[in-house]
């Protein structure tokens, strides 16, 4: 790092996107954008300027809901970094949960402009009740759509700086929906306190550097890293669909720009590592990846660790949309762990707190709390239900008031609030936080409390699994499950009468499975579009129903 990135201050920003026109300033003629096209920190500023007066001409002001529906790429950075400069509000929306469930979503945000792609307008024209409040329409591509503006067009002046709103630290700032893997869809409210803060907290905790070359494979992450000052790499992959990417184009990627730092869900680098491995290839010039989604399996972290130089590490952080990152751990560290004990039977490790957050176990309970005097503390290694408070944890969901109350426990000496993460955890003696899955996916038997995680891992050890997964099926007592374990094979593998013995017998051989005497086979667990690595266990446990009668 160089005696002027040193002299970096972001200390007075208060709008995101001057964290752009700093960079600009600081180092106009590095690339923003390397790849598909290079974009300049000069030339995206300059951009995000014109269209800034664009937007707020046609009708977008400050608080103007404005859902986007567009590919990570140059278009999509530049309007963010509009939106965010003017103090309109950018709405983040999967496709991936179906239109269905984005419908319903949408007919809550009333948004009052929309800005997509040619197809994603089809949507608009589809379900015009759903968009009656959008008033304000742009088309990106050359393609014509009726009542949409383009949102490029050539510009024959320069109009000069956009004033940027300055906000307030609690303002709503953008609006990004959950996947709705683990229940339905729901708008996380962030501040424009809590974006500042996330950028800061990635950076210092991942110790991202000012001259870091990005493979980006998330929107969100890449918007933080041209907030770090860093130039990024578009992987070729569709983000939405990480699942199909082609493992040889992305490592292509990696090795034409001599990427140092990359993030990837564990599928991701699970695809990598296979590619790399049998290809022979090697990625030296990585030295920083980070892994977060859903737990990162053992085997995968080791494979990944072939490719790269002793030197590098993987970050795999545990947090949310609502609050990301919570705690973090090192594969280095993880492995060390995982030497000394079976992997994931104890729970998953996924480190400390990332400070100054503040993480608390309490007792199970699905009602509400209210408040924080009425919470009971879990002594240490035992299993509760973890809840988080600091400067990057949302403040709550976009008009979702059932699901505000019980997601919050006020602390009214302090008048903050704890955020409940829906996860099940312990924190050992020595501060490290263990995942035992899911509150809502916990399994009630006669005999006690199955957790997701640990009671996985035992089926996992079998070499024919690719993953398990845990349900629970009604019985004649509402509030018991009988439990049933479903297994994935590995390719190559079939169910067979022999296995289905041998993976019983193999779960009766563990205290905490002992009790679980029905297994289904499935060729392909139903997975969550974002990251394809969250099992939607519900949908699961309403197959495994019908076929257990």
């Amino acid at each position: 790092m160089s005696m002027n990135d040193k002299s970096t201050d972001y200390s007075g920003v208060l709008n995101i996107s001057e964290y752009l026109t700093i960079n600009a300033e600081k180092h106009p003629d590095k690339p923003a954008l390397l790849y598909p096209v290079m974009v300049t920190y000069r030339e995206m500023e300059k951009e995000v300027d014109r269209l800034s007066f664009r937007l707020n001409n046609s009708g977008i002001v400050m608080g103007t809901r404005t859902l986007v529906l567009l590919p990570a790429g140059t278009d999509f950075f530049i309007l963010i970094f509009a939106l965010i400069r003017i103090g309109a509000v950018p709405v983040m929306i999967d496709p991936g949960m179906g239109i269905k469930a984005m419908s319903s979503v949408l007919a809550d945000l009333e948004p009052g402009a929309f800005i997509g792609t040619p197809r994603s307008h089809l949507l608009r024209i589809a379900y015009p009740r759903v968009f009656k409040t959008v008033k304000i329409k742009f088309t990106t591509g050359s393609v014509s759509i009726p009542g949409a503006k383009k949102l490029i067009t050539p510009f024959y002046y320069d109009p000069g700086q956009y004033p940027i709103h300055p906000g307030d630290p609690s303002d709503m700032a953008a609006i990004f929906f959950t996947s709705g893997s683990t229940g339905p869809a729901k708008g996380v409210i962030y501040t424009s306190g809590m974006l500042k803060n996330q950028i800061e907290i990635t950076r210092s905790q991942f110790n991202i550097g000012p001259d870091e070359t990005d493979l980006c494979t998330f929107p969100l992450l890449g918007l933080f890293a041209i907030c770090h000052g860093n130039s990024s790499v578009l992987a070729d992959l569709d983000m939405l669909h990480p699942a199909s990417l082609d493992p040889g184009k992305v490592i292509k990627n990696i090795l034409d720009f001599k990427c140092t730092q990359m993030f990837g869900s564990p599928m991701v680098l699970k695809k990598l590592a296979e590619y790399g491995s049998k290809k022979g290839i090697k990625l030296p010039s990585l030295r920083n990846i980070i892994s977060a989604g859903a737990p990162v399996q053992r085997d995968v972290l080791e494979s990944f660790r072939k490719l790269i130089s002793k030197n590098a590490e993987i970050h795999t952080p545990y947090g949310s949309t609502e609050a990301l990152p919570v705690t973090d751990i090192t594969a280095s560290e993880l492995l060390r762990i995982y030497s000394h004990q079976a992997e994931n039977e104890s729970g998953i490790c996924i480190g400390n707190p990332v400070e100054p957050l503040d993480v608390k176990i309490i007792e199970i309970t699905d009602k509400q709390i209210t408040s924080w005097d009425n919470t009971r503390i879990i002594p240490v290694d035992e299993v509760g239900e973890i809840v988080v408070k600091g400067p990057w944890v949302s403040t709550g969901y976009f008009r979702q008031y059932e699901a505000n109350m019980l997601s919050r426990i006020p602390d009214h000496l302090t008048k903050e609030s704890w955020y409940r993460m829906g996860d099940l955890g312990k924190i050992d003696s020595d501060g490290k936080l263990w995942f035992y899955g899911r509150k809502s996916h916990i399994v009630i038997t006669s005999a006690g409390t199955l957790f997701t995680i640990p009671c996985e891992a035992v089926f996992n050890r079998h070499t024919s699994v690719a993953r398990s997964a845990l349900v629970g099926v009604p019985t004649e007592k509402s509030e018991l499950k009988k439990p049933v374990i479903c297994i994935q094979l590995k390719h190559g593998f079939h169910p067979t009468e022999k296995l289905i013995p041998v993976l019983l017998e193999l779960g009766k051989s563990a205290p905490i499975t002992k009790g679980i005497s029905d297994l289904l086979f499935k060729k392909d667990f139903p997975v969550d579009p974002r990251h394809n690595a969250k099992i939607f266990r519900e949908k699961l446990a309403l197959w495994a129903a019908k076929k257990i009668r």
